[in-house]
């Protein structure tokens, strides 16, 4: 089935991409105490829990402030200096609900706005551009995340169980 529009194909993939690790993290946070995901192996690592507000600064300050021609307010150094005054299910909620109106912002640019340049965080990049790194910074910390949900629990997190990951394109 053709996409409608290169915009639209990429704002699917997008979204796909984001709820994707919002999947993930859910399905590793279900496994995870309150106390696991405040918990680091040492100094220089972030927990699960920063890693959570991280990400909802970083999707903030280039999509909805960025992309969405919002204030930036961001408190970057916060977001790593946060310890436990947050729940698994209130960290969930805020993550949803950043996803959510992310999602908001990509569905309602258009092809100029995806197109434009934006200065965020230092950088300059197209809407197109601040998508990429909102999606992507997202993968790799829930990478991140489901690395120490394992090391903390000793358990598989089964992200793709009941599908045949061998199945190929014959």
């Amino acid at each position: 089935m053709k996409a409608s529009s290169w915009s639209q194909d990429f704002k699917e993939n997008a979204f796909y991409r984001l709820e994707e690790n919002i999947r993930m993290i859910h399905i590793a946070f279900s496994k995870s105490t309150n106390e696991d995901i405040w918990q680091t192996q040492n100094e220089v690592l972030n927990t699960p829990g920063n890693l959570i507000l991280h990400l909802c600064g970083n999707m903030t300050q280039y999509i909805i402030s960025g992309l969405g021609i919002q204030p930036d307010t961001r408190d970057r150094d916060s977001e790593f200096e946060t310890r436990g005054d947050y729940s698994i299910d209130q960290l969930l909620e805020k993550l949803t609900t950043t996803v959510y109106r992310v999602k908001e912002v990509i569905q309602k640019a258009t092809e100029d706005q995806l197109l434009e340049k934006y200065a965020v965080q230092g950088f300059t990049f197209s809407g197109t551009g601040l998508i990429l790194h909102a999606v992507e910074h997202f993968s790799y910390h829930t990478g991140q995340i489901a690395f120490q949900v394992k090391l903390n629990t000793n358990q598989l997190l089964g992200f793709y169980d009941g599908m045949d990951l061998n199945t190929t394109n014959d």
